[in-house]
């Protein structure tokens, strides 16, 4: 999880197009948009089945590299947390 600031966490929303699917995946992760590049080049590169990514709940999303259409993800946001004065 990225902190940006006391009181902040920075999220990054994700968008994955599967192929064949009028809809696309959504997620909002903790991880950095660099550190999301890499699992998914990685994935691709290797030719693995599966690319897991986790959301920043805790859900794990395995999603089958095959299907991959596009990836789009958003620049890191940083959101307060706690009560704002």
């Amino acid at each position: 999880m990225l902190t940006s600031a006391p009181g902040t966490l920075t999220f990054v929303d994700i968008r994955i197009g599967i192929l064949n699917s009028p809809r696309e995946l959504s997620i909002e992760s903790s991880e950095s948009a660099g550190d999301v590049v890499a699992a998914i080049t990685a994935a691709v590169e290797k030719g693995a089945p599966l690319v897991t990514l986790v959301d920043n709940k805790g859900k794990q999303f395995l999603v089958p590299t095959a299907a991959i259409g596009y990836v789009e993800i958003g620049s890191d946001s940083a959101r307060r947390i706690g009560f704002v004065g």
